[in-house]
């Protein structure tokens, strides 16, 4: 298995006048004295230009269902091989997979493998997408955009969970290279984004139009945090903006929030929350919303907006009933159900299995 380099160079970076350099990967612009690391632990001066630290390595691979990720409209029921590397270039205090997102220990990233390694394990694990996910590819945008590379030359498809805090010119060099996403709309003010985020609404909102108007397919998840960002007024803002800016058929998931990292004082998501948040977003014309993080038949069904009848029904991650077609029309009236569909769903269920790379590689020699 080859060994990519751990200092990988980068263009997304400015010199500037007073010696330090800025990078320009996402609005936070870094600015950064010799030796310095960004906020994002990964991205760090060299010399006089940013290099990122972790290309080709990561904090562990496993294959998931891909309504995990979640996507419940992209080649439903099919496995995705997931990875992620560490740190993160927001700093919410209620994050939820801070071990890897906050880790500032390369002893976190374990696992070593190129990009044609990890489309190749893809594909020999039965995947139909590799995800870039745990943590958020926008830091390691280089490693992901030679993974995607690597994949789509095999014909595997490519995911990203981000929180799609980016500026435009690495907005496109990654999500161009990227077939589904799903974007964390962490709320909808910038009030909240500031105080419990450390970043900005505005770039977000921005990457969430841009995925659209490039035909990715996405879909959008708030993780909904009592006294914070759960009130009628601004699950009434966020989705009625989701309606007017990017379409009634773009899938918005809400998701229930558990104490953990900064907020361990505040309690867990009550699932009335969620499913109150749910009826706001299809009160303002949204087809497809969706509650997580907790067991609801009714929050996990896809509803034919043709017939109205129950197209594809799943438990946790698990397809229990399916009405459509391999294109994905509804069954019963036709109608065309927004999202990527290719063929029967699979049949993966709700598993999660850790996979060793190099493993894996030797055992196919």
């Amino acid at each position: 298995m080859e060994n990519p380099p751990n200092a990988y160079p980068t263009r997304w970076w400015t010199r500037l006048d007073d010696g330090r350099v800025q990078c320009d990967v996402c609005p936070r612009a870094c600015k950064l004295h010799e030796g310095q690391h960004g906020l994002c632990f990964v991205r760090a001066r060299e010399g006089d230009a940013v290099v990122l630290t972790t290309y080709g390595r990561s904090s562990g691979f496993c294959v998931d269902p891909v309504e995990k990720k979640p996507l419940n409209h992209f080649l439903p029921g099919t496995s995705v091989l997931s990875f992620g590397t560490a740190g993160c270039n927001l700093a919410c205090r209620f994050c939820q997979n801070w071990d890897i997102s906050k880790s500032r220990e390369t002893d976190t990233l374990a696992d070593a493998a190129s990009p044609e390694t990890i489309a190749r394990a893809a594909l020999r694990q039965g995947c139909a997408s590799v995800a870039f996910t745990y943590n958020d590819p926008v830091i390691f945008l280089e490693y992901a955009a030679d993974v995607a590379e690597a994949c789509h030359a095999i014909g595997v498809r490519t995911v990203a969970v981000s929180a799609g805090y980016v500026c435009p010119g690495p907005r496109e060099e990654l999500f161009s290279r990227i077939d589904a996403a799903n974007i964390d709309l962490k709320g909808f003010t910038e009030h909240f984004y500031r105080t419990v985020c450390g970043g900005h609404l505005q770039p977000v909102l921005e990457t969430l139009e841009w995925l659209v108007a490039n035909g990715v397919w996405l879909e959008v998840t708030t993780l909904l945090i009592p006294g914070y960002n759960d009130s009628d007024a601004e699950v009434g803002k966020l989705s009625a903006w989701v309606a007017e800016h990017l379409g009634p058929d773009v899938p918005l998931h809400f998701t229930a929030f558990h104490p953990d990292f900064k907020m361990r004082d505040v309690g867990a998501t009550p699932p009335t929350t969620l499913s109150r948040a749910r009826r706001i977003a299809q009160s303002n014309g949204l087809r497809y919303v969706y509650t997580g993080n907790v067991h609801d038949l009714e929050g996990g069904t896809t509803v034919c907006p043709g017939c109205g009848v129950a197209a594809v029904q799943r438990a946790w991650y698990r397809i229990e009933g399916y009405g459509l077609s391999g294109s994905g029309r509804c069954n019963k009236c036709g109608e065309r159900i927004a999202g990527v569909f290719d063929g029967p769903p699979g049949e993966w269920g709700r598993r999660r299995r850790p996979v060793r790379l190099a493993t894996s590689e030797e055992g196919s020699r």
